[in-house]
């Protein structure tokens, strides 16, 4: 008995220094559901230190905030486009909207003297209203989203046009003072009303998708629709909601373009919406729907900050290796989603 009760308490003693050494251990392995963000993260805190080994002054705090004011408007029109995403759909239409809001926007203010206080309300609401139309033709005509939003492209680009085949300049006082005003921030830099805005619109966004029924709404359609509508989730309204959404935050990226380059033009923020897509996929999110996060599309975006502003440092390569750099990690991120999306459906059947 003596032997037996030897064993025993040597056993326990062993199982619970395991348990210690469990303890005193924690892991680090990282949960699957953030692994692409993780990857984003990774990617631009690698490109941000390659370029501040590289180039010198390449490593400072302004030149970080020139990622978000060189491309505020891409993030305002990216955002938007996430939740499209994020419900399965894709938008097109998102770089013509830009420009067409550029476009009404400069020729009531230049041409016909409306006040920007009518102006900017009425070309954001302008926006929603092609969101609205294209989501509804999209749920209740049973359209491909693809072809609706294209549909789309064509009809604001072609409006441009109507309204004028030249560029308009505004030179209306509060448009050039928005432009040309700096706001201080740390260690005497400065960022424009554009990151503002922005970064107002990135806050919302965030409590939208994460905190509210439309939001999960949202992960829920992507993930399946017909379970969504199983589950009693108001699918369709939440698919039109979507786009208009999209329409909104494209009207919004316009009204900032319109502050960036203080002109209304026919040619602005051309392939724009593909520029979007590609900040958005980069940034984690299937293309699939269901999956990702707003935070992502932000790093998305940084991320082609950062290519623009490497080339633009280095000073030899031309502007198109831009594209070339942008097609290069968006096919790599399809490549890793695909990766990605094998392991998880994977995991849930093992589970």
């Amino acid at each position: 008995m003596s032997d037996t009760a030897a064993v025993t308490r040597s056993d326990t003693v062993a199982a619970t220094r395991s348990d210690a050494a469990a303890v005193a251990r924690p892991s680090v392995r990282i949960d699957p559901r953030h692994l692409p963000l993780a990857v984003t993260i990774g990617l631009f805190i690698l490109m941000f230190g390659a370029g501040s080994i590289l180039f010198d002054g390449f490593f400072s705090l302004q030149v970080f905030l020139n990622f978000f004011i060189d491309n505020a408007f891409l993030a305002i029109a990216a955002i938007g486009m996430t939740f499209v995403i994020l419900s399965g759909g894709i938008d097109l239409s998102v770089g013509s909207v830009i420009a067409l809001t550029t476009m009404v926007s400069a020729s009531l203010v230049e041409k016909h003297g409306f006040s920007p206080a009518v102006v900017i309300p009425l070309v954001l609401a302008m926006g929603a209203g092609i969101g609205l139309v294209m989501g509804i033709v999209i749920q209740y005509f049973e359209v491909q989203a693809f072809i609706v939003t294209l549909a789309g492209m064509f009809l604001a680009r072609g409006l441009c046009y109507l309204i004028s085949i030249d560029s308009i300049t505004i030179t209306h006082r509060f448009y050039v003072d928005v432009s040309s005003h700096r706001i201080p921030f740390l260690f005497d830099t400065s960022i424009t009303w554009n990151v503002v805005i922005a970064l107002a619109l990135f806050v919302a966004a965030v409590y939208i998708a994460h905190y509210t029924r439309f939001g999960r709404t949202v992960y829920a359609i992507g993930g399946s629709e017909q379970s969504a509508m199983l589950m009693g989730l108001p699918v369709p309204r939440t698919k039109v909601l979507v786009y208009t959404w999209s329409g909104f935050c494209s009207a919004l990226a316009g009204v900032a373009f319109t502050f960036y380059m203080v002109s209304g033009y026919a040619l602005h923020a051309g392939g724009m919406e593909m520029d979007a897509i590609a900040a958005v996929v980069i940034g984690g999110t299937l293309l699939t729907g269901g999956f990702g996060t707003v935070f992502g599309t932000l790093f998305g975006v940084l991320i082609l900050g950062t290519i623009q502003t490497l080339i633009t440092f280095e000073g030899t390569l031309s502007s198109w290796w831009t594209k070339i750099v942008v097609g290069l990690l968006l096919l790599v991120s399809c490549l890793f989603q695909r990766l990605f999306d094998r392991r998880h459906l994977g995991l849930k059947r093992e589970g």
